[in-house]
């Protein structure tokens, strides 16, 4: 009897959110997940086809948070979509039959580039807040810092740097209970599979790193 309360306090959190939605909204959330996970399932691959179906996901992504008001996670997702572009042009050079970029470990200047993208992506996503005259509210600083992470994640994966699995993770965390918060039950839920894929996709990548040094 309890179990089956829950189940259905869990459902109701997922359909109430979405009572008042246009049906093309919940359509283009549905399609945005569907390509997210895909894409995270073909970065775990070392598939290029990570890189269309991101970009599929975060352009859609970007109207609908647009339109939301989530300024922050709306410039995260347009430059997923921006990296997207150079990810899938920097996986697939060749050198005779050769991929030119494989799996590493980032050096001390790659980890000084990351920590600088953070930081300036943050001060960009406050500016962005601050453009629009936004209130900022505790959420929207959660916000502001994962939106430093995932874009140095982003910047990592498309120079196929193991540590990037590392920032996805704990910013997945961050944002399943972040967007639940927010009344987004579908992309807190795509988030929590994210989580698992990312954990996935590190040990993948790590066994190839493993097997080639």
């Amino acid at each position: 009897m309890i179990l089956a309360l829950r189940m259905t306090e869990i459902l109701d959190f997922f359909i109430d959110a979405y009572r008042e939605t246009s049906t093309l909204f919940i359509v283009l959330e549905a399609i945005a997940f569907f390509f997210g996970i895909a894409s995270v399932w073909y970065a775990k691959k070392e598939n290029i086809l990570v890189y269309p179906t991101g970009l599929i996901a975060t352009t859609i992504t970007v109207y609908l948070l647009y339109k939301a008001n989530y300024f922050g996670d709306m410039m995260m997702n347009f430059y997923y979509s921006i990296m997207s572009i150079y990810g899938w042009w920097n996986w697939s050079r060749k050198k005779g039959a050769e991929y030119v970029v494989p799996i590493s470990r980032t050096n001390t200047k790659e980890k000084l580039i990351g920590f600088g993208l953070f930081v300036m992506t943050m001060c960009i996503t406050y500016a962005v807040y601050k453009f629009f005259d936004y209130e900022i509210e505790t959420v929207n600083y959660i916000d502001i810092f994962t939106s430093g992470i995932f874009f140095t994640a982003m910047w990592y994966m498309a120079t196929k740097k193991i540590e990037n699995w590392t920032l996805w993770i704990f910013a997945d965390i961050i944002t399943v209970p972040l967007y639940a918060y927010r009344g987004l039950g579908m992309l807190s839920l795509q988030y929590l599979i994210f989580t698992i894929l990312a954990i996935q996709g590190y040990l993948a990548w790590k066994k190839s790193l493993d097997k080639n040094l």
